[in-house]
């Protein structure tokens, strides 16, 4: 067995970060499908961005995975009478010899994303990115390592996509781990599905979420409330990963001993109640996510999540960026859990950085501001001014290092 990677209530409602990518709620709060033909196509001319290599010293496969969960109807379209979810799984793999490696996102996800985030607090640029023809370094159903590998499950940022995280997922692969990555729909940006259903008519799911939904607690409530369960699902569905989608031999080299979780924003905040109520989960990280719910009304306080209230017995990094710019929120929020949790809970900032160097756009902003796509103000208020030379190592070695400590095999 090779284990180079390390060193020796589900009713629970939480909040986004405010200033997460929150996309579009229209009356009622609708998810809808979006028409492909209408989705502008990238044109020859247009910029194509790269990630950074993994550092590991294996190689990484993926597997897109579609699950159903029957036991809720859809959050956000109560037309839609399941709960379906997309995960990407990163994995050490033995032979990755055949075709390229799969793309960041899939093409009408990145083609939807594309003309969505303009329109969000990220105010990507509109044109001039070919954001479907980034590659990730994971080949598709490539057959896996044999070994014993730790898992770790992995929510993305408010609005952002599954797609954004795939760097560090990968890079956590190439040292001997499985990452399942988690698309939650109706929140996520733009979700490709495999194919249509009687109440989905279309292949592609755009996002119900329009400004920041931390100043519609109700709405925030409802997003928060959807990932915690969708987590609880994914943690319930590894349990029987042999009745999975996944390359055969995978489900095999899955230790659950050795489980953890980690998220971004509005999934740093989940990951983190998933954690304090499911002790499957041995470690976890919360990456600049708020622990309390937003403010009822004008004036109101926040109110704490129920970690807050009895913190937690294993081990917690709370992990944020030095600009973010509403920091005293944030450590109001993190200084209860931590003053109740002792030794279990750490925390740490990264110079330099803002919100979403935590993201693949720690790699891909710079290279937008040196086209000429985005200016040097618009670049800082998201990843800061650090380079990625600097914060795409230290943000993977934190977090590698981190794992590695509390996932110790046994």
């Amino acid at each position: 067995m090779t284990h180079d990677f390390l060193m020796s209530r589900r009713t629970v409602t939480t909040s986004l970060l405010a200033g997460s990518a929150a996309l579009l709620v229209g009356a009622g709060g609708r998810a809808h499908a979006a028409p492909r033909a209408t989705a502008a196509a990238p044109t020859p001319g247009d910029l194509v961005l790269t990630l950074p290599a993994p550092t590991g010293r294996h190689r990484v496969g993926c597997q897109p995975v579609y699950l159903v969960d029957g036991t809720r109807r859809d959050p956000w379209d109560p037309a839609i009478p399941v709960r379906e979810l997309m995960l990407t799984v990163f994995y050490p793999a033995r032979d990755v010899t055949g075709p390229a490696p799969a793309p960041q996102m899939p093409p009408q996800a990145a083609t939807w994303f594309g003309r969505i985030t303009p329109l969000t607090p990220l105010h990507l640029p509109a044109a001039g990115v070919n954001w479907g023809a980034t590659r990730s370094h994971a080949f598709e159903g490539a057959s896996p390592l044999p070994g014993r590998w730790p898992v770790l499950v992995h929510s993305p940022g408010g609005g952002d996509p599954r797609g954004l995280g795939t760097s560090l997922a990968e890079d956590l692969a190439s040292h001997g781990a499985v990452v399942i990555s988690v698309d939650h729909p109706g929140d996520a940006a733009a979700v490709e599905f495999p194919d249509a259903q009687p109440y989905r008519t279309d292949t592609v799911r755009t996002t119900v979420l329009r400004g920041d939904p931390r100043d519609r607690p109700a709405v925030a409530r409802t997003m928060i409330d959807a990932r915690i369960a969708d987590l609880h699902c994914v943690l319930d569905r590894l349990g029987h990963a042999a009745d999975l989608p996944l390359p055969r031999g995978l489900a095999e080299t899955l230790d659950l001993r050795r489980l953890g979780v980690y998220g971004h924003s509005a999934g740093g905040s989940a990951v983190t109640e998933v954690m304090y109520e499911d002790r499957r989960v041995r470690a976890g990280i919360n990456l600049e996510g708020y622990l309390d719910y937003p403010p009822s009304a004008p004036g109101a306080t926040a109110e704490p999540f129920p970690v807050t209230a009895v913190g937690v017995d294993r081990p917690l990094l709370l992990l944020g960026s030095e600009g973010f710019n509403r920091r005293e929120e944030l450590d109001r929020s993190w200084s209860a859990v931590t003053a109740l949790s002792g030794r279990w809970v750490h925390s740490a900032r990264v110079a330099g950085a803002n919100h979403w160097i935590f993201t693949d756009f720690a790699a891909m902003l710079p290279r937008l501001q040196a086209a000429g796509l985005m200016t040097a103000a618009e670049r800082n208020a998201l990843i800061g001014t650090v380079g990625p030379t600097v914060s795409v190592p230290k943000v993977r070695h934190t977090i590698r290092r981190f794992f590695a400590r509390h996932l110790a095999g046994h």
